[in-house]
């Protein structure tokens, strides 16, 4: 019961030292940034959806705060204006790769290069893409060399309150909070039910957020302040 006890802390409230090791012994994505300044970024997966994206945009607007769409290529058409509203507004896309289904880790070599490269063609309409994440989050450094190769950077997060699994948005608020330090990134998800309780996660973390004096920021936003 201790074992299970440990195990179970380390998933939901993993510490800086751990992230630490996980980021030197599977090098290449990045999961939060050194920074004493009160600055964090926020992650949105697995959009667009013509009706939750304009919704987490309204209360993104409301609180003064940025974010990096990861978005999934196969469901922008239709939601065109959704994607350039996204991006007039001054935050970030990213690349999801094609369908939000799929592990990227399953796909052979030349298969992950020929989905990221069609997601790349289609997002690189809107802005210029600097940003991966691997669909169900893991990847190997065959991964890491293609992106590196298109002068892409890999990136995971250091706070996620398992909104995929757990659908209960005090918990949601509560882990967030718990977690949060100068340089995290968190990561939320976009779409359908998974949209609605980002809608209504991030109506209740972010005033607190501002309260406590982060600054919510894109991920280039977040890496850019450190190199300062």
């Amino acid at each position: 019961m201790m074992i299970a006890g440990v195990v179970f802390y380390l998933m939901f409230f993993p510490p800086q030292w751990l992230l630490t090791q996980i980021s030197i012994s599977f090098p290449g994505c990045i999961y939060f940034v050194e920074t004493v300044d009160p600055v964090i970024a926020l992650t949105i997966d697995d959009g667009p959806d013509p009706t939750t994206t304009p919704e987490i945009l309204e209360v993104l607007s409301q609180f003064n705060a940025k974010a990096t769409f990861f978005l999934v290529t196969n469901r922008i058409d239709g939601n065109q204006e959704t994607v350039a509203r996204i991006v007039d507004e001054r935050h970030e896309i990213g690349n999801h790769l094609t369908r939000h289904d799929q592990a990227s880790i399953c796909l052979s070599v030349q298969e992950f290069e020929a989905e990221f490269i069609k997601a790349d063609s289609i997002l690189s309409r809107y802005s210029k893409i600097n940003w991966f994440r691997p669909g169900s989050g893991w990847y190997d450094q065959k991964m890491i060399l293609t992106v590196e190769k298109f002068g892409y950077q890999c990136a995971l997060g250091s706070v996620y309150p398992f909104d995929l699994i757990i659908p209960w948005t005090g918990f949601h608020v509560k882990h967030i909070l718990f977690n949060v330090k100068p340089g995290s990134i968190i990561i939320l998800h976009d779409g359908g039910d998974k949209g609605k309780r980002t809608i209504n996660t991030l109506g209740e973390l972010l005033p607190v957020l501002n309260q406590r004096g982060f600054r919510i920021v894109t991920l280039s936003e977040l890496v850019n302040s450190s190199q300062k």
